[in-house]
């Protein structure tokens, strides 16, 4: 007999419709079922056969003596995961005349099985919603553990199951005390309930007001930063505190980042939709698949996962060469394409790069009352671990010093996140508005353009023109620098969001002057020792 229903497998960060038919026919072997699973599964999806067979029957079902064939259509899309169980027993127990095939039809079936009938989670349930809802389904049945992440998507019943058993009575309309329900969530309550509820701010730095400032100036137009200076300056302090500044994600951000997290299988039980931008902080032994997404089965990397936040890497010289070289095409193009043998997958990776570094070995070349025991040559080959090309893409660079005892013991809290992030919003909101004006406001990708650090050429001259006196302050530092064109336009985008936190039409003179003392990795002693 012959069964279909339908599943999904999650490809990149979307999901793509699955139709699995269930073919079963007696055997007169006196042995145990035999099952042949085709259409390209890996495998934990072969490995489904023993889980399937310990579930049915430790749900009190005995099944006769059968061949079955299952085939995963399209069969020349590589299926991975455990997501396949479910449906599978489910077309097992519909071919033999244990379920209703006309209530099969109206659901998509998604849900891993322990040897005991209960369900597991699975990755990638919020895009598997998204496209049973698209495809028209009735509903979506899946793990209870998934049914808060998938049911934000709107007009879609989402069911939340615990074993196999209530599956089959709810698919043959028994009535049950544990009946299964649809899940109903407000999604736009929930998000608006959840935003912006940290608990660290800017208040709890002391001192360090000029890289407060950069790092206002970053938040506003999304720049790039890296922070150079000694230990116990507060670099990692400042770079954890940089999401509680940023403007709150909007619904549709919040939706693309947890498609991602879902994908990975980083959301927690019980959560919904991501509410606070993502802060990433990868340890310098990252592998580069851990850091740009890939693998054996494919996976989104650290990069992926701070889409719409913040990628901090502290120490930024111990990470290996190859790993950093691989964030140059991702910080221009804000997407990275993974290419292998087998396939070939985008993830979105818009995020805001942090960095930090000690300026050389030993940490204390710039330490006001340390002394430095690193020779000009340690500090040279330490310094250079940073190509020029990686450090070109690096909008502001800011040298930090340790605070004096003084700025420390002071008992006032220093400006607050709230307020810090006002000033932000209202310049974003002068830069929506600029580039939604724009003729042709779209990157590289396609994607719309929103801050100043993701302006082209073309709205440079547009918007972010100097004026002669301006110009004249630019070429001067451009030739005593020996800085590149790439570092031109970013001394631009920095000048026009310094002038939009200003409430300045026109990017002046103090703007361009500002934007140039943020190259500070450029000029002075950095540049004669190698950077």
């Amino acid at each position: 007999m012959l069964t279909k229903l339908n599943s999904a497998a999650v490809d990149g960060i979307k999901a793509i419709p699955v139709v699995i038919e269930v073919h079963t026919v007696p055997s007169t072997k006196e042995t145990v079922n035999s099952m042949t699973i085709v259409g390209l599964p890996d495998n934990s999806v072969r490995e489904s056969h023993s889980r399937i067979d310990a579930a049915i029957a430790n749900t009190g079902i005995r099944l006769p003596n059968q061949r079955i064939t299952i085939n995963l259509a399209p069969a020349d899309v590589r299926k991975e995961g455990t997501g396949f169980d479910l449906p599978i027993a489910l077309g097992i127990l519909a071919a033999n005349s244990l379920i209703s095939h006309v209530s099969l039809e109206k659901y998509m079936v998604v849900a891993e099985l322990s040897l005991d009938g209960s369900l597991q989670s699975i990755r990638g349930a919020l895009p598997i919603a998204i496209k049973a809802r698209e495809l028209g389904y009735d509903g979506l049945i899946i793990p209870e553990q998934n049914v808060h992440e998938a049911a934000v998507v709107n007009r879609l019943k989402v069911y939340g199951a615990r074993n196999l058993q209530q599956v089959i009575n709810f698919l043959n309309g028994v009535n049950s005390d544990d009946q299964l329900q649809p899940t109903v969530i407000d999604t736009r309550a929930e998000f608006f309930a959840h935003q912006n509820h940290y608990d660290i701010d800017f208040a709890d730095v002391r001192g360090q007001e000029n890289v407060k400032r950069a790092f206002e100036v970053a938040a506003a137009g999304s720049h790039n930063l890296i922070l150079i200076g000694p230990p116990g300056a507060g670099k990692s302090m400042l770079a954890k505190r940089l999401p509680t500044i940023l403007p709150p994600l909007s619904l549709a951000e919040s939706l693309e980042t947890t498609q991602i997290h879902s994908v990975a299988g980083r959301l927690k039980g019980g959560t919904g939709l991501i509410t606070e931008r993502p802060f990433q902080a990868p340890h310098h032994t990252v592998s580069q698949v851990a850091l740009v997404g890939g693998g054996a089965n494919p996976m989104p990397g650290e990069i992926s996962l701070a889409h719409n936040g913040v990628l901090f890497l502290d120490e930024l010289p111990e990470f290996s060469r190859a790993s950093l070289e691989v964030l140059r095409q991702p910080l221009e193009d804000r997407q990275i394409t993974v290419s292998r043998a087998k396939y070939s997958i985008v993830y979105p990776c818009n995020f805001m790069f942090v960095a930090s570094m000690n300026p050389c070995p030993c940490g204390y070349y710039t330490h006001p009352t340390k002394r430095c025991e690193c020779t000009p040559g340690q500090i040279h080959r330490y310094l250079n671990k940073i190509s020029g090309p990686l450090m070109d893409r690096i909008d502001i660079q800011c040298e930090i010093l340790p605070v004096s005892f003084s700025e420390l013991s002071k008992m006032q809290p220093g400006e607050s996140s709230a307020v810090i992030r006002e000033r932000i919003i209202k310049a974003r909101k002068i830069q929506e508005e600029r580039f939604s004006s724009f003729a042709s406001g779209a990157g590289t990708d396609g994607s719309r353009i929103h801050c100043n650090a993701q302006m082209t050429e073309k709205m440079l001259h547009q918007f972010a023109e100097p004026d002669a006196e301006s110009m004249d302050m630019l070429r001067m530092a451009m030739e005593r620098l020996k800085l590149s064109a790439r570092a031109y336009s970013r001394i631009l985008k920095v000048a026009r969001t310094i002038a939009d936190l200003a409430g300045s039409e026109k990017v002046e003179s103090t703007h361009i002057a500002e934007a140039i003392g943020y190259r500070n990795l450029d000029r002075g002693d950095w540049a004669e020792r190698g950077m």
